[in-house]
Formats: C-alpha cells, sequence, structure tokens
C-alpha cells in the first residue's frame, strides 16, 4: 500500500487480521491488530471481532477478553458475534474463582 501511496484504513487492517487467521497466522493478525493504534486507525466492532477470533485459534483467552472489554471501554456496540464470543472467553479466562458474567469482568453493570 505504502509504494502505491495509499493509506491503510479499518477496512484494510480488518481485511489484513481476517486473512492472517483464516491462514493459521494468529500472531500476525494480532500484530495487525496492534499497528492499527500506532498507524492511527480506528477500530471498529469489525476489526475487534477479527481480532477476538485471532485469540480464539491461539488460544489466548485473557487477551481475548481483554479485547471485548476493550470494546465496552471505548463505546462500541457488539454485535451478537462479539457478545456470543465474548462471553464464552470470559468463562474460559476465568482463574478458578467459577464464572463471572463476562459484565462484571468488564467493570460494566450486568
Amino acid at each position: 500500500m505504502c509504494e502505491a501511496n495509499l493509506e491503510p484504513d479499518v477496512f484494510s487492517y480488518s481485511a489484513g487480521i481476517s486473512a492472517c487467521k483464516n491462514c493459521g497466522q494468529w500472531q500476525r493478525a494480532l500484530s495487525l491488530f496492534d499497528d492499527m493504534c500506532e498507524a492511527r486507525v480506528e477500530r471498529d466492532a469489525i476489526s475487534y471481532n477479527a481480532g477476538i477470533s485471532a485469540c480464539e485459534q491461539g488460544e489466548q483467552w485473557q487477551r481475548a477478553l481483554s479485547l471485548f472489554c476493550e470494546l465496552w471501554q471505548v463505546r462500541l456496540e457488539p454485535n451478537a458475534i462479539t457478545t456470543t464470543r465474548g462471553s464464552a472467553r470470559a468463562g474460559r479466562a476465568s482463574s478458578g474463582s467459577g464464572p463471572q458474567p463476562c459484565s462484571a469482568k468488564c467493570g460494566r453493570p450486568g
């Protein structure tokens, strides 16, 4: 993109994250997700879904839960896919203290 003087945007990053994840490159997918902040590209619900999905593939449950909580903190509306994945991750990320509602883990009223 740089050679053609094109600036990456949320769509190209989300597509890249999904493509990397679909090819089994979950670490690279998460690296692209992280690069969005450095590039000052604002993440949307789709990019968060892609990041959470990459975490799922790499069994990075704590990171997935962190991204799900971040989604709430930046006041993006999770969709059905995000909510289902986030709730499942909350259970897997639990530290043995018993399941907690995901909203409690994210500091949101349940």
